[in-house]
């Protein structure tokens, strides 16, 4: 886990700047904003829509939130950004989507792109800043691609080392044995449990991605890496209580601290 400077402040431990929700997916705009802060992110700002972020607002009160358009100024303001998540694919979430990507190519800030960034990403060409990591799971990454999914599913890890070279990037490739890689390291991880197959798992696996980076000291590779073994471990912590079945995916970050306390007691 990042070192934590007991010195600190909420600046020590980073800022991550959350471009995500829509009408019709305000959940996984909660969840990915109180993920970040969950793995230790000092600050969180959603920018998203108004009724989006008055729904937000009432069930977290830590974060910080912007309008769209703020959230496109501010954006050298952060440690690191987050889009995709719940954007919708309407023409004003593409649009905005090519106006985050371009201002952060001129910076090397941090990015992690998922869902509706991914499905944007794969009917556009754009260019995507040095720094990013993308998190498609098989059907995004057959789009990405521009292939069949059967075409993914028996390649994996073959799919995986494609996307990181066609978009110069991190990769993590959602499956049952999710796989990290990029252009010099592959990794497959081990844990997980079919309590992760809900909507909004993946919101949160974007958030803890990004809480981990905005804390510092960690490649992209070990951010996601990490990221995802503690997504991972959490599902199976918090499937012992409630069985695989009845796992929802906002039960994840109440039970995220355990797999945190876990690697804090094996150093």
């Amino acid at each position: 886990m990042p070192y934590r400077e007991q010195n600190s402040n909420k600046g020590t431990f980073g800022k991550v700047l959350n471009f995500s929700g829509s009408k019709n997916y305000i959940g996984a705009a909660y969840l990915s904003t109180v993920s970040v802060l969950k793995t230790g992110g000092g600050f969180a700002a959603l920018a998203s829509e108004k009724d989006i972020i008055r729904s937000v607002s009432a069930l977290l009160p830590e974060a910080v939130y912007l309008s769209r358009k703020e959230g496109v100024k501010q954006i050298n303001n952060f440690s690191v950004v987050l889009i995709g998540c719940g954007l919708g694919l309407e023409k004003k979430s593409k649009d905005l989507f090519k106006k985050v990507i371009n201002k952060i190519n001129n910076t090397q800030i941090p990015t992690v792109i998922d869902a509706d960034g991914l499905n944007i990403l794969s009917r556009i060409n754009i260019k995507l800043p040095p720094n990013t990591i993308i998190t498609p799971h098989p059907l995004e990454a057959a789009r990405l691609l521009g292939v069949n999914l059967e075409e993914v599913l028996s390649d994996l890890e073959g799919s995986a080392r494609k996307l990181s070279e066609k978009y110069n990037s991190t990769t993590v490739l959602k499956t049952h044995r999710t796989i990290i890689c990029n252009h010099d390291d592959l990794f497959i991880n081990q844990h997980g449990n079919s309590a992760l197959a809900k909507a909004g798992s993946g919101d949160v696996l974007a958030g803890i991605i990004a809480g981990l980076l905005a804390q510092g000291g960690m490649s992209l590779f070990e951010a996601a890496k990490l990221g995802v073994y503690l997504h991972s471990r959490t599902g199976e912590i918090a499937s012992e209580e409630l069985s695989e079945y009845s796992v929802l995916a906002s039960d994840l970050p109440d039970y995220l601290h355990k797999a945190i306390l876990e690697i804090i007691h094996q150093i």
